[in-house]
Parts: structure tokens; C-alpha cells; sequence
């Protein structure tokens, strides 16, 4: 046993010398990883569940245990979007192209549109949520004024995992942002499911382009779980599911996530220290990796980013008018109740329900550029 423990351990090692990680970071991350060789490959079940998801519409999603969550997520992104966006016209270019990784039904066209880009490529695993996406951007066309130009558009079906976009792509030119919402963790069920999806990302970035993505942070996950004598934490909105605790494989390392009835499928986690020395194959550095809270404790002293989280309704006031807040439990608002007692607070307040942040919060926002 100790003979197969230490083959293992040489192995990690091998493997993150081979991507240039040193030994001060090898060390770290070994104390607590091993490598696992995966039996069973999960995009089909990404694919099928993202397929079922019905439409809604916005006057259910109004009605959500997480509505104001979602616009927070969204202010969020926005936020990211917008400043990568006046970075990329800094740096000379006016027309500017977008691969949005991970598309889903098209939840950012908007902000895509705002942010007044030329052409997007969208790519996604759920066919079923690219022809929603295409409807969304087709509907967006035709309701547009009669003087503005959208951006064009490519909307492709692919597991973007395994197979290269480049072969798929219309266009031949080049991209500005590869924009990765919420979809890179499923790449790291294995090694070679990770590079595929890193070399989709940056392959085809211009020199000075920008990467940009949300996904869990991994030791936020682990911090958690290794807290609880469950195998299992959460709350009402959120539930994160671990097979086993002590061991987590650099690669394959298998969640279950589920999210109000919205998200119920299997996730990996991603070392984050690991995928940065991946990304340096791809002559990329990164710029700025926060977590949600930290994104939004330095956003939110701006004058225009906080005038936009009222415009989207990214935070529940407190006290709501009529008293009655979006979950009928004091204790969700203990902390909005505690800040509003301060001296000089004046009320309303924005925030979210403690559910709700606690699941926000365990994510991470990163920006990697292109040398």
C-alpha cells in the first residue's frame, strides 16, 4: 500500500513538473491530492440536464428563491464584461469578437449587446440550449431600432471538452475575449478534458485578448466540507455533495451540486494554482483571480457599478416594503438587521438572504490575458 501511495504521489509530481509548477506549489498541492483515473465520463448527463431545463420566463424567474442571487450573479458578470471590454478598446481595437464558452440559452447576448462587440461565436454541449440561445439573439435582431447595428453571429453544438472549436468556426478571425461563465469546472473531470477546454479558450485569442470566467472556488469547497463531519453542507438553496473527504484528485475530483431546483448535476473541482500554470502553455498570465466577495466589495464603491445593481435589482431591500422579504425567515436576515442598526445606516439597505450569499460566495471571478 505505501509502495502504491508513493508511485501515486511520484506521479502528481511528474505531472505538475510538466507543467512548470514549481516545487514550493507541488508540495502544496500534494498534501492533500492524489491522481485518480476516471471510469465514467459526465457530459452526457451535463448535456441531458441542461437539454431538460424548461423555459421559464421572467415572470417565474421573478418568483424565485434565488431571483435576487441571479441578478447579482448577473451584475456581476456584467461588471467583469464590461470593464474587459473597455480594457480590449484601450488596447486599439473598435471591432471586437467574442467566444462566449459555454453559452447555455444565451444569458449574456444583452450584455453583449451593451457592450456594443461586433461578432460572437456562442458554443455549448446542450443543442437544446443553443437553438434557444439563437432564438433569443434572432428575437433580440428583430426588436431592435431600426438604426442600431447588432453584432453577427455563430451558434454551434459541441462539448467543447473534447472537440477544438477551430474546426467548427466559421469565421477565421481571431478573438478578443474567450468569456467562460459558470461552465469550466465540468472540463476538469480529466487531464485531457482540461486542455481541450483551455486550448477552446485561449487558442485563438489575439495577442493582448482576455480569458474571463466564473467558476467554485475549490478550496472554499474543501474549506467547507473539511468543516462538517457530514460529507454533505449546504442550506435551502444550495447543496454540495462529496463522495469521500481526505483525498482530492487534481483532476476528476467529483462534486454533486445542486441549486433550488435549477442545477442537480455532477461538477469537479479546479485548482485553481494548476489551471494557472496550464494556461502558461498558452502563453497566458493571469491578471486577477477574487473571490464573488471581494469582486464586490471593490466594485460597489463605484458610483456607475452601484447604480447598475439597482438597475438590475441585484440586492433585496431591507426592510422590504410591507415587511414581507423574498424568504419568510428572520434569521436569513439577521446580518441586514444587525447593519442596519448601526449608527448613520439609512435604510433601506441592499442585501441578500444569508442562503443566498453563502452559495453566491462560493465562487471566484479570474481574467487571464495573452502575451
Amino acid at each position: 500500500m505505501e509502495g502504491l501511495k508513493r508511485k501515486r504521489e511520484e506521479e502528481v509530481n511528474n505531472r505538475l513538473h510538466g507543467y512548470g509548477v514549481s516545487d514550493e506549489h507541488v508540495v502544496c498541492l500534494c498534501v492533500i491530492v492524489c491522481v485518480c483515473v476516471q471510469v465514467c465520463d459526465h457530459s452526457a448527463k451535463v448535456a441531458r440536464h441542461y437539454n431538460c431545463l424548461q423555459e421559464v420566463g421572467l415572470q417565474a424567474r421573478s418568483q424565485s428563491r434565488i431571483v435576487f442571487m441571479r441578478n447579482f450573479n448577473n451584475w456581476l458578470k456584467s461588471v467583469l464584461i464590461g470593464e474587459v471590454l473597455d480594457q480590449v478598446r484601450e488596447g486599439g481595437s473598435q471591432q471586437v469578437s467574442v467566444l462566449d464558452l459555454g453559452c447555455g440559452k444565451g444569458g449574456d447576448l444583452l450584455k453583449w449587446r451593451r457592450g456594443g462587440i461586433t461578432h460572437l461565436v456562442c458554443a455549448d454541449i446542450a443543442a437544446v440550449s443553443v437553438d434557444q440561445c439563437q432564438s433569443r439573439y434572432e428575437e433580440m435582431k428583430k426588436k431592435s431600432h431600426f438604426n442600431e447595428k447588432i453584432f453577427s453571429a455563430e451558434f454551434i453544438t459541441a462539448d467543447c471538452s473534447k472537440e477544438l472549436l477551430s474546426e467548427k468556426i466559421q469565421s477565421s478571425q481571431l478573438f478578443d475575449v474567450c468569456s467562460c461563465q459558470f461552465v469550466f469546472h465540468y472540463s476538469f473531470e480529466n487531464e485531457q478534458k482540461a486542455e481541450t477546454m483551455l486550448k477552446n479558450a485561449c487558442d485563438q485569442l489575439k495577442p493582448g485578448g482576455f480569458f474571463i470566467g466564473t467558476t467554485p472556488d475549490a478550496f472554499e469547497l474543501i474549506k467547507r466540507l473539511e468543516a462538517t463531519d457530514d460529507l454533505t453542507f449546504g442550506n435551502d438553496v444550495f447543496q454540495v455533495s462529496f463522495p469521500s473527504k481526505g483525498s482530492y484528485p487534481l483532476f476528476g475530483c467529483q462534486y454533486h451540486f445542486s441549486l433550488d431546483q435549477v442545477v442537480n448535476v455532477p461538477e469537479f473541482l479546479v485548482y485553481f494554482p494548476l489551471l494557472e500554470h496550464m494556461a502558461k502553455r498558452y502563453n497566458m498570465r493571469l491578471v486577477m483571480k477574487q473571490r464573488f466577495s471581494e469582486f464586490f466589495e471593490e466594485k460597489v464603491k463605484k458610483d456607475h457599478h452601484r447604480s447598475l445593481m439597482m438597475k438590475m435589482n441585484a440586492m433585496e431591500s431591507f426592510p422590504a416594503d410591507g415587511g414581507c422579504q423574498n424568504i419568510d425567515s428572520s434569521s436569513e436576515y439577521d446580518h441586514a438587521q444587525e447593519h442596519c442598526g448601526r449608527e448613520g445606516v439609512k435604510l433601506p439597505v441592499g442585501t441578500l438572504s444569508r442562503s443566498e450569499w453563502e452559495a453566491a460566495s462560493i465562487y471566484l471571478v479570474f481574467v487571464f490575458q495573452k502575451l
